[in-house]
């Protein structure tokens, strides 16, 4: 990406156009590149590893982002650098996010990985209640007070690529901003530096001891849960469904630095889709197996367990 194709892409009427800077990651593992880099609030990282045997070619950093949208229940929140730009309240959250995704047009280029910026978070389980509205009125209690749907504007990332051991430092900048080009650049090559820096301290756990079964606190006592199985086979023999996945929340204290945590997991577990994200007042740490729904090149891949 030059200066010459950022132009023409500009003139194009993109109003986020990609600035990249290249630069070697032999020495480097993607979890480092993201404590080094990327650490810190609304920050996440992306890896895979391919059976659980050998790394996938990509893994996404994404450095701390400025613009933050969330949604409880049907207020809508957008704000940047920690203060509050859009607030309203909506029947169709759903249908906000996808204007505001439409609000920047960004162009769709071969040659840079398939991310390389973009809205990244979580859609919670109750968001269930956006589309079946009969569910409206029917939410539980709000155990844990975070929000239904988090979703981070992500404009700077690195793409680590393990294949060929290099690695994209990639900005998506407004093209209309005079003299953006050369500045995000030369802070790209600025950025690539702090490479060479070492890795900040992680602060151990506080405590060794081993974990058991009966140190977890269940959010669904034995005897609900053994009425909800009846409950659901009669739903099955009625025809009203044919799967039901029941599941339970197991809290336990947590002490450590979060990122130990997903440090352990993708050692025990490594898998095609594990991705710690440092969300401010709470991170998100997972190692999945399966892919449940991925759109590109206009087909939707659904690839359930």
């Amino acid at each position: 990406m030059d200066a010459e194709r950022f132009a023409a892409l500009a003139a194009a009427g993109y109003n986020r156009v990609p600035v990249v800077f290249e630069a070697l990651a032999d020495l480097d593992t993607p979890l480092s590149t993201y404590l080094k880099l990327a650490r810190g609030p609304y920050s996440y990282l992306l890896e895979s590893a391919q059976g659980g045997e050998k790394w996938g070619r990509y893994s996404i950093i994404g450095l701390p982002c400025r613009t933050v949208l969330s949604v409880r229940g049907n207020v809508v929140t957008v704000a940047t650098d920690g203060a509050i730009t859009e607030q309203l309240e909506t029947l169709d959250p759903l249908g906000f996010i996808e204007a505001f995704q439409a609000r920047f047009r960004v162009p769709d280029l071969p040659e840079l990985p398939r991310f390389y910026g973009g809205l990244v978070g979580y859609f919670g389980y109750d968001c269930v209640r956006y589309v079946e509205h009969r569910l409206a009125g029917k939410a539980p209690p709000d155990q844990l007070e975070t929000p239904d749907i988090v979703l981070m504007v992500s404009e700077d990332v690195v793409v680590f690529d393990n294949l060929k051991g290099r690695m994209q430092l990639i900005s998506l900048v407004d093209p209309n901003e005079p003299g953006i080009y050369r500045r995000t650049l030369e802070a790209l090559q600025e950025r690539s530096k702090a490479l060479t820096r070492a890795v900040p301290p992680i602060a151990e756990a506080s405590s060794n001891q081993p974990v058991t079964e009966g140190d977890f606190q269940s959010s669904f006592g034995e005897a609900p849960f053994k009425q909800a199985v009846e409950r659901i086979r009669d739903y099955i023999r009625a025809g009203d469904v044919m799967q039901v996945v029941l599941s339970q929340r197991l809290s336990l204290r947590f002490s450590a630095d979060p990122i130990n945590l997903y440090r352990a997991l993708r050692s025990l577990n490594p898998s095609p889709y594990m991705y710690f994200m440092d969300l401010d007042e709470f991170q998100i740490v997972s190692s999945s197996p399966e892919i449940l729904a991925r759109l590109e090149d206009g087909v939707i891949s659904n690839r359930p367990l």
